[in-house]
């Protein structure tokens, strides 16, 4: 398979305090286990773009946006607060572009055939931005920009969203509740952050909350049981991953406990869908993963499966 990874030095200027988990070190530690896992010459690196506004206001509101755009701290090293988890620094906005615009050339990329898919190794994260406010560490939504993308773009009929992150990917969930062209497979730590209900499984929306302490058994059981059917029935043209490896037993971030042979064996079972239906399309994008070695590891196991180097 050809896999490509998509990403920008400027992914790396956002920084909400050296306190905050949602670190530029974060990048850092994937190409760090890229390079001890000998991947770094294997699988071809690109240079994200910056997404034009209206990408963008495919899925988020004029007041989304320019809440983003125009607080950025004039000065380097300021902050502006967005909410308790949430802030912008000098560099955000550039940076959160850069986010959205990753994935953006990369679904431009994996459609035109160009690669077999791709991961987008960028931060700001994205799938608790709602179509109207940033929260949760995310300005822009990125997974669902590029979906928009492809729909509205491309001409895509129905594409698949796939989130692993163990904080439930609510503002991707808001963006496509009443979009028949989208479904929505995730779990979800529950009760947890963002405090999300759960709602009915139903043809489009296949978002399984799950307890603290859940294992990779327990977890397996449930994609085998609710997200394989979903998806088989409703033969996506494309996939998208919100990959947030935050689920892993080493991260204090939340309470499950999967190991990265967890994330390729759940990335084999998409991959094997995409290649049934839509001609191997894929498009993964970090979300979240905050314990620095297995973030690193984590994707190291999700890129095998994409790159077909297992």
């Amino acid at each position: 398979m050809s896999t490509a990874i998509y990403s920008h030095p400027d992914c790396r200027r956002h920084e909400m305090g050296s306190w905050h988990p949602e670190s530029p070190a974060r990048l850092q530690a994937i190409d760090d286990q890229l390079i001890l896992a000998r991947l770094d010459g294997l699988i071809e690196q690109r240079s994200a773009p910056l997404a034009d506004t209206a990408s963008i206001l495919r899925n988020h509101s004029p007041g989304a946006l320019a809440l983003v755009r125009d607080h950025v701290p004039a000065a380097p090293g300021d902050y502006y607060p967005l909410d308790g988890d949430t802030s912008l620094c000098h560099y955000s906005y550039q940076a959160a572009l850069r986010a959205a615009g990753a994935a953006i050339q990369a679904t431009d990329d994996v459609i035109a055939g160009a690669v077999d898919n791709a991961f987008c190794a960028v931060r700001p994260p994205g799938h608790h931005a709602t179509p109207t406010e940033p929260m949760g560490f995310c300005l822009f939504n990125n997974v669902a920009i590029a979906a928009r993308h492809a729909l509205e773009v491309h001409g895509l009929e129905r594409v698949a969203i796939v989130d692993f992150d163990v904080h439930h990917g609510n503002g991707t969930a808001d963006a496509f509740r009443d979009e028949p062209r989208v479904l929505m497979a995730s779990f979800f730590q529950h009760p947890f952050y963002p405090y999300s209900e759960p709602e009915p499984i139903t043809a489009t929306c296949v978002n399984v909350p799950v307890p603290a302490r859940a294992d990779g058994e327990a977890v397996r059981k449930l994609v085998q049981e609710y997200w394989l059917p979903a998806l088989h029935a409703f033969q996506p043209q494309m996939i998208f991953f919100s990959a947030g490896f935050d689920g892993h037993r080493e991260d204090d971030m939340g309470g499950i406990g999967l190991v990265e042979a967890d994330y390729a064996w759940i990335t084999r079972q998409v991959v094997a869908v995409a290649r049934q239906y839509a001609q191997g399309r894929i498009v993964s994008c970090l979300e979240g993963g905050y314990e620095l070695s297995a973030l690193g590891r984590s994707v190291v196991a999700h890129l095998k499966v994409l790159a077909d180097l297992e």
